[in-house]
């Protein structure tokens, strides 16, 4: 027997398969991780099939040297899904395989954890004889006794149980009346313990939507869109689906788009399904990456919540993808191999013959557009549960407030709805979608701003440590006394961050307790579990956070929430913007009046009258997205157009603008003149909007590609035109997530 083997280096000269022997007695299957020599050292490399013949002279064939797990690593249905990703991207395929695996697998950098536990030798009806013959030795009898349950217990559980036991176990082992063995032990990263609630009483759209989509379990057919406001009780219906899907004996998957809502959703599957479940993010050790993920590939864990990365969990007998707030922009992964998580549930779910959910109280522009042309079946909720109204929503006219005489970050009504809310004893929400204290430092003599040395983006001010801190490379340095530039001591942080806001609310409201959720402090690995257990415990009264804190989480006891700054996502440079923004305000808006109380919500603005924050205030998506669609539409937006750049990077910017500039005119030779021409309305070469970032200079080619069949071949070449040799570095982007 032969196997085709993919070497798990990423390099277009051996992105092919390679023939080796299957020794005698060794049992491959593919997806199988083998170690196989390669040229002078030994590697890595994935079975991809079997074959009885070798094609060509068996004796130049090197046998495989080990399997390196007992089963195979890649389920077929994954294997197949690299291929297909491999086709998109044009990524050597170990690219696409590695995605499907914990990174810490290649190399043996993780291996299986184990540690000491005891058995008990003595036969059940000799234990009492065995007990009498110690005499005195009552830490000996007391051993005995525990052991004799019939259980193996950690030698760990027993120290704490018996002082010094080593004495008397030592003992038993040399008799042979015990024996000390080795046992894996997985390491959790479970967070605390929820006993299982009784269900709660599904209301009459719960039980509509789940008509719906039980049946999808049977007979998979379209994906669904599942629109229900905020509090509309989405998350029973994932439990209650799961649940169906389980008895039919099948897996499931639910994603959700940040690791600060994985804790919540963890919590509510284990109150219901205990250890029948497991949890992939990037916050766990390595350790527990790899435990979980065995756990899923070994069948012991059915169901799995995860960020992105999750959709690849090796879920055997899948029958159920769950996308929790699908229009999230986290679900875009930007690394090599690019892919959008969403896209690879509905491709693996159509594979699998699983049904498929996405669901979002904001859907996507896309997705929505989807179900109005028949690709996608609409499941709508509009109402909360238990009949609870949605948040009353004032809009404060920033503007009015500065013309008043208020220069302060809180308007007058948001002031004093913090103050009742206070006083009531409730909890409060603010958000603001900027980190640190000020978003730049600025010299008020020269207008000079401080940048960061390896970046083109301005240094946030952090006044914790007094340090200027770069949110793209990391750069940290001490706030200056002096301007660099003029050495004039008129050097001030200018704008607003989390940092600031907390400052004040600390100056106005104090010893009222204030919680910050931002990406320096929910650093720490379970940062994001301890902040949301603080204040879901009432520790603090107010919740001061960035977009983190904007979607998914339930507090039954926030009655207010306020939007410091709504206009900061509509001023990017992005075609997007809009859609961000309402999606922003009306999931942050949804926080408030989840609980018996109702809610009010805060949106201050510089632009009251833009659709997007109007239509915000008044939560009808609808109206929303029609309007978001036409402009779409008339501009020549995605989903009619697909944005399209090649994105260059080196040491240096001649060499990434020389490279864009020979990309431009590539794309221009290769369909000039033919009718694929047609579809390119637009290609320009130009700087990044952020020229330089982590010390590399940045240019690109921006193009806007007509939506249509015939794209597929253009994107097709452009791959093999982003494989060339350049002076820099060069990555294909579709429909990038960000532009900068």
């Amino acid at each position: 027997m032969y196997a085709e083997i993919i070497m798990d280096i990423a390099s277009e000269q051996v992105d092919r398969v390679f023939t080796y022997e299957v020794p005698d007695g060794m049992a491959l299957r593919p997806g199988t991780r083998v170690r196989v020599p390669f040229g002078p050292r030994e590697k890595e490399g994935f079975v991809i099939r079997l074959k009885k013949q070798a094609g060509y002279d068996a004796s130049k064939i090197k046998p495989v040297l080990s399997a390196l797990e007992e089963y195979p690593a890649l389920l077929p249905p994954l294997m197949d899904l690299a291929f297909e990703i491999k086709s998109k991207t044009h990524c050597p395929l170990c690219e696409a395989l590695r995605l499907m695996l914990p990174a810490e697998m290649r190399g043996g950098r993780v291996k299986i954890k184990t540690q000491p536990y005891v058995r008990l030798l003595i036969p059940p009806e000799r234990v009492d004889e065995a007990i009498s013959q110690q005499g005195r030795a009552s830490k000996r009898k007391l051993l005995i006794t525990l052991l004799s349950d019939g259980r193996d217990h950690p030698l760990d559980e027993l120290k704490e149980m018996i002082r010094d036991v080593r004495t008397p176990l030592n003992y038993l082992v040399e008799r042979d009346m015990a024996a000390v063995i080795e046992k894996e032990a997985l390491r959790s990263p479970y967070y605390g313990h929820m006993d299982a609630p009784p269900d709660p009483e599904l209301t009459d759209e719960q039980r509509e939507a789940l008509a719906e989509l039980i049946p999808a379990l049977k007979k998979p057919g379209k994906p669904f869109l599942l629109h229900g406001v905020t509090g509309s009780g989405k998350t029973e219906v994932y439990i209650r689906l799961v649940r169906e899907a389980l008895k039919m004996g099948k897996g499931a998957i639910i994603l959700v788009p940040e690791i600060v809502l994985t804790p919540q959703m963890i919590n509510w599957f284990r109150s219901r399904f205990g250890d029948n479940m497991a949890v992939l993010h990037s916050r766990l050790s390595p350790g527990e990456r790899y435990d979980e993920w065995r756990r899923i590939r070994l069948g012991q864990a059915r169901i799995v919540i995860g960020a992105r990365s999750a959709v690849f969990a090796p879920v055997e007998n899948l029958g159920v993808l769950i996308v929790d707030e699908e229009h999230e922009q986290t679900y875009l992964s930007e690394r090599f191999p690019q892919y959008d998580a969403r896209e690879i549930a509905v491709s693996r779910g159509k594979r699998e013959g699983a049904a498929v959910l996405l669901a979002s109280a904001t859907p996507s522009i896309y997705s929505y557009a989807m179900t109005r042309r028949g690709d996608y079946m609409l499941i709508e909720m509009p109402h909360r549960v238990m009949s609870r109204p949605l948040p009353r929503i004032h809009l404060v006219d920033m503007r009015e407030e500065l013309r008043r005489g208020n220069h302060s970050m809180f308007s007058s009504l948001l002031q004093q709805r913090l103050e009742t809310c206070i006083a009531d004893g409730h909890q409060a929400m603010l958000f603001i979608n900027r980190r640190g204290y000020a978003s730049s430092v600025n010299c008020r003599k020269c207008g000079e701003t401080i940048k960061c040395s390896r970046c083109d983006v301005s240094m946030t001010y952090h006044s914790v440590d007094h340090t200027l801190r770069c949110h793209y490379c990391g750069e940290i340095r001490p706030m200056p006394s002096l301007c660099p530039a003029c050495q004039s001591p008129y050097i001030r942080p200018m704008g607003t961050g989390t940092q600031k806001v907390q400052e004040e609310l600390n100056r106005r409201f104090p010893g009222v307790g204030v919680i910050r959720m931002d990406m320096d402090t929910t650093a720490g690995k379970n940062a994001h579990f301890e902040l949301v257990d603080r204040f879901r415990a009432r520790q603090a009264q107010i919740l001061l956070g960035t977009q983190m804190i904007a979607k998914g989480l339930d507090f039954p006891q926030v009655t207010l929430v306020g939007a410091v700054m709504a206009d900061l996502t509509l001023n990017f440079p992005d075609y997007r913007a809009p859609e961000r923004t309402f999606q922003l305000l009306v999931q942050v808006a949804g926080r408030a009046g989840r609980g018996e109380d109702p809610g009010e919500v805060v949106i201050q603005t510089y632009q009251p009258d833009h659709y997007a924050i109007a239509g915000a205030a008044t939560q009808d998506y609808r109206a929303f997205f029609n309007r978001e669609f036409e402009r779409r539409k008339s501009d020549l937006y995605p989903p009619f157009t697909m944005i399209v750049r090649f994105l260059c990077d080196a040491k240096e910017m001649e060499a990434a603008r020389k490279t864009a500039e020979n990309l431009r005119e590539q794309v221009i030779r290769e369909f000039s003149g033919t009718p694929l021409y047609r579809r390119i309305l637009f290609i320009r070469s130009d700087d990044a909007p952020i020229s330089r970032i982590q010390d590399r200079a940045r240019a690109h080619v921006l193009m806007k590609l007509l939506n249509h069949p015939d794209t597929e071949k253009i994107l097709a070449r452009l791959q093999e035109m982003a494989g060339g040799e350049y002076p820099a570095r060069v990555q294909l982007e579709i429909n990038p997530a960000s532009l900068a």
